[in-house]
């Protein structure tokens, strides 16, 4: 090794543009350490062939990326790499595109709904249940397989069960956020749980429930649906006493009926 090759920090963080602290810290992370250090003065010598290397690693710094998916890039072929960011640009994309869906959900100042909700009383009930996390697009079919594995058990012992569908939302269901929901199909006899349904009792009580536009059962828009029916609680001095339930399908030909129990508040 020449030593007109080797060139100190200093010269090497101008060259890099790579500041003292961050040749410092990638040297302990491993992704650019210095070729040796000098045993008089202790400083350390980088070689010039490492400055692409230190250019790059900065390129990549500038994308926000951890260092983690750095150190795993920078062994990859330009070809490679390309590839790999390309994916991970791609996946940044959709979850910008998921970001501003809720954001434009959020603080709507043109929120209304179809009509005013109207307080309906609700039953007590019999409950056989599958509960799950699930994921916004994964929503609609959870559904389905657990309504269809909820109404086979109760046709199988014989129970009545032909009503609706009812789902509790019982946490916040997005494309970043998982729940958990509860599929339920009320009916009435005895009945054991098998596997994971199991059987509650839902109490009796007062439901809000407001009018779903057609357009409004999807998602984002049904989000509307929600702060609109939750701001309306809100001013009739009302308070949400368990999680949300949606009845699939809905009263009068809707897609669903979106339910609050509610109480007054004391």
């Amino acid at each position: 090794m020449h030593e007109t090759d080797l060139m100190l920090p200093g010269q090497f963080a101008a060259a890099t543009r790579l500041s003292p602290k961050a040749l410092r810290l990638y040297a302990a992370q491993g992704l650019l350490a210095p070729v040796g250090i000098d045993p008089d003065t202790g400083y350390r010598r980088y070689h010039r062939d490492q400055v692409p290397l230190g250019r790059l690693i900065v390129r990549l710094r500038a994308l926000g990326l951890p260092l983690a998916r750095i150190a795993a890039l920078l062994p990859l072929s330009p070809q490679a790499r390309q590839a790999e960011l390309r994916a991970w640009l791609a996946a940044q994309e959709t979850e910008l595109r998921h970001r501003r869906e809720l954001v434009e959900a959020l603080d709507r100042t043109d929120r209304t709904m179809a009509g005013a909700p109207v307080l309906r009383p609700r039953p007590e009930r019999k409950l056989l249940c599958r509960e799950g996390r699930v994921l916004i697009d994964g929503l609609d079919a959870f559904i389905a397989d657990a309504e269809e594995r909820i109404r086979a058990r109760l046709r199988a012992a014989g129970a009545p069960g032909d009503g609706p569908a009812l789902v509790h939302f019982h946490g916040l269901v997005t494309r970043d956020s998982d729940g958990p929901v509860e599929v339920a199909v009320p009916f009435s006899g005895p009945l054991e749980p098998v596997d994971d349904l199991r059987v509650r009792l839902s109490p009796a009580g007062t439901d809000a429930v407001p009018p779903v536009p057609g357009d409004g059962a999807q998602f984002p828009g049904i989000l509307s649906v929600y702060d609109a029916l939750e701001a309306w609680i809100d001013a009739h001095r009302l308070v949400c006493v368990a999680s949300p339930v949606e009845i699939w399908p809905g009263t009068g030909g809707a897609t669903l009926d979106v339910t609050y129990p509610v109480e007054k508040a004391e």
